[in-house]
């Protein structure tokens, strides 16, 4: 309890450095603190719209990339990958769009979706194999896999998955049929909603209650202790994980494209895939967490867009705040742990 009070302690002050830093940048910056930060809170949470059609809308693929993210490190496995992984899987789902559009919408979305996020889990299979067969670190081998599912995306919008008329670089737009339901009228808030709540419960007692979970846990705490134990099968574990990692991304990029874009093209990600590190991190990789830090980060990026408008500030000041955030969770761990090991060496002593 003690510890649980502390995290939220810790939480709530990263939380007030931020705001105190993003509104120095404002002045450094020469805008209005005020009118920014109400641009921002009113294009978050300053009506219903808002908040259904731009902050949970946002909060979904932040959330499932997270809990991608989430899994990996769990593992002990820096899958840096995410964004790729996502791009692979609305490729995967743009892909399957063309064949399945006669096909009855309850087995269709389905296929999209499974589709989406199995291609997610083989693209992050050529790093796992690599960090497998030839030690390589999948820190390089997923920021370089990044990069080739961007220009394969490229590929794909000017070539193969070209809309007909050949003229905007982009796949053709999918079906009313086969796009994700809308929970409520007038809203873009979708179907991915649920499933994100329900994909991140299913993870945390997948975790906690199970033997593998525990196995998933046990090789992310320590892969030395784990191999000696001698019934944890470290690296069929880690490709697991890594694999599961993967599929989650990619069924992220599946939702998005079918609960939101219902069209793939150039720059679909604006960087979900980066900024679910962020995510995950800030929610101590607890799945649970990241629905909260999800949501945070989904407010932000709806808020930066509105205080763009509204008060002209460029939203990449949004994005200088999230990096300061990473720092700051990084540093808090940092701190927690040195005053933990202190107070080991005091009692020892």
């Amino acid at each position: 309890m003690n510890l649980r009070l502390r995290r939220i302690g810790q939480l709530a002050v990263v939380l007030t450095v931020a705001l105190l830093l993003l509104s120095l940048l404002l002045v450094v910056t020469g805008h209005d603190v005020g009118q920014a930060l109400g641009a921002l809170v009113r294009g978050a949470f300053g009506s219903w719209y808002a908040i259904s059609s731009a902050t949970l809308v946002r909060m979904v693929p932040l959330g499932l990339a997270g809990l991608a993210v989430s899994l990996a490190f769990r593992a002990g496995i820096l899958n840096i990958g995410a964004e790729g992984q996502l791009l692979m899987g609305a490729a995967a789902a743009a892909a399957l769009a063309v064949p399945l559009a006669n096909t009855t919408p309850w087995l269709a979305i389905p296929l999209l979706l499974i589709g989406g996020a199995t291609a997610g889990a083989c693209w992050a299979g050529i790093a796992a194999a690599l960090r497998a067969r030839f030690g390589v670190l999948e820190v390089i081998s997923t920021i370089m896999l990044n990069f080739v599912a961007l220009y394969v995306t490229g590929y794909l919008v000017r070539g193969p998955l070209q809309e007909p008329t050949r003229i905007n670089p982009q796949s053709a737009t999918l079906p009313d049929a086969l796009q994700l339901p809308v929970l409520l009228e007038g809203t873009r808030l979708h179907a991915g909603v649920p499933l994100m709540v329900i994909v991140a419960i299913a993870m945390w007692w997948w975790l906690a209650r199970t033997a593998s979970g525990f196995r998933v846990r046990a090789v992310g705490a320590s892969v030395t202790a784990a191999r000696s134990a001698g019934e944890i099968r470290v690296t069929r574990t880690v490709m697991l994980a890594f694999l599961g990692s993967g599929l989650l991304a990619g069924l992220a990029g599946a939702v998005e494209y079918a609960g939101i874009t219902y069209a793939l093209y150039e720059n679909f990600s604006p960087g979900y895939g980066y900024t679910a590190i962020a995510v995950a991190l800030l929610a101590r990789l607890h799945p649970l967490g990241v629905l909260a830090t999800a949501l945070l980060f989904g407010a932000l990026e709806a808020g930066a867009n509105a205080m763009q408008r509204d008060a002209g500030v460029p939203s990449v000041v949004v994005s200088v705040v999230v990096a300061l955030l990473i720092l700051l969770v990084v540093a808090a761990d940092l701190w927690s742990d040195r005053t933990r090991q202190a107070t080991r060496a005091e009692v020892g002593t």
